[in-house]
């Protein structure tokens, strides 16, 4: 069985984390596994090493300058529409909605759904739900969602998570330990949140949440890490900057950080803020539980579907505020965490598609 994974970026968005992992774990059962993807900016391959087993398809995607979104996307998936052939695959399975609108039938996971208001972007949104022949999810409430908009029915197969990864960067050993100790020696105590500054993350409740916890804990950082992404949020992130002055909050905006520092630094937080306001599982607040960290989450079906009891749920900024205090001061959900992250293993999930594929054969 030929396999093609196709994705939109190199970069560590969580789709992109999703395609590699689950690449690997195909590969790693026997399957022959390519990715395809484009490579943004002159990227010569993805933020992190592969597994040599899976076949890596880059296809060149020059920046142009002063592009739109709008452009930039139909761009995309034009360029990945005239450089994919799906005669060449016995499976399609494009993991957003820029690689289903390229290759058209095909299928599809739909990690989550999104609210376009610019019309070229919602029929590409909605082309990428409708063309696919099958379609995946990570969570049965986006897949209530799928079914409830447009009647299909989604086979959920949940994410996997690399949890001994976390798990190791946790461990009381000289290495962990100092990886550890260098991000503390530079935050001191510091809630983390992973995704970047935009409006889905929920990034500008958490700085409003976390103004209020300093009262209580002002010794406390608060710390940003990723967030590259294709879209324009400039005017979320002037908004942000706008509120951390008035509210004199000096938030650590890191950006993209390198992939092996990742583990140390979620293992490091003494809280994982996740106030995403929509997600399809919530594969980065998993790895934090991997690694024994308090999470607090947004109160989304979505998130009660995944995480259950092991996180704390806020559902406005006051509540966000308090579950953050509690969560400075109670780990005792740190072993459930964990043992819920071990049990999420790629592995399950690359078996759960290799049936799923075996049934549904590009026709």
């Amino acid at each position: 069985m030929r396999i093609a994974l196709l994705t939109y970026s190199t970069k560590p968005r969580g789709g992109v984390v999703h395609t590699l992992n689950l690449a690997e774990a195909l590969a790693e059962l026997g399957a022959a596994v390519t990715v395809w993807t484009l490579a943004r900016g002159g990227d010569e391959g993805f933020f992190r090493a592969v597994d040599p087993r899976v076949t890596l398809q880059l296809i060149a995607f020059p920046d142009v300058p002063d592009e739109s979104v709008t452009d930039r996307i139909l761009r995309s998936i034009e360029t990945m529409r005239v450089n994919f052939d799906p005669a060449d695959f016995d499976i399609v399975h494009a993991q957003d909605c820029i690689s289903a609108s390229a290759v058209g039938r095909c299928i599809r996971t739909i990690h989550h759904l999104d609210e376009f208001t610019t019309p070229v972007l919602a029929e590409c949104h909605e082309r990428a739900v409708v063309q696919p022949y099958a379609r995946i999810c990570v969570s049965r409430a986006v897949a209530a969602e799928v079914e409830h908009k447009w009647g299909f029915q989604p086979t959920v197969i949940p994410n996997g998570v690399q949890a001994s990864r976390f798990a190791a960067a946790a461990a009381d050993t000289q290495d962990a330990s100092a990886a550890r100790k260098r991000w503390r020696d530079e935050f001191g105590t510091f809630v983390l949140a992973v995704g970047g500054i935009e409006p889905r993350k929920g990034s500008i409740d958490l700085l409003a949440a976390y103004a209020t916890l300093r009262r209580l804990h002002p010794d406390v950082q608060l710390v940003f890490a990723g967030g590259e992404t294709l879209f324009d949020y400039r005017d979320y992130r002037a908004e942000f900057e706008r509120l951390a002055e008035e509210l004199a909050v000096e938030p650590v905006v890191l950006g993209a950080i390198a992939d092996d520092d990742l583990p140390s630094l979620v293992a490091a937080a003494d809280v994982f803020a996740f106030p995403s306001v929509k997600e399809g599982f919530g594969l980065a607040a998993m790895e934090a539980l991997a690694a024994g960290r308090p999470v607090v989450t947004r109160d989304l079906p979505v998130l009660r579907e995944v995480f259950g009891e092991t996180v704390r749920y806020a559902s406005d900024v006051e509540s966000l505020a308090a579950q953050l205090a509690s969560a400075l001061t109670d780990t005792t959900q740190a072993d459930v965490g964990r043992r819920l992250a071990m049990s999420m293993t790629w592995q399950d999930a690359a078996a759960e598609h290799l049936r799923f594929y075996a049934a549904h054969l590009y026709r």
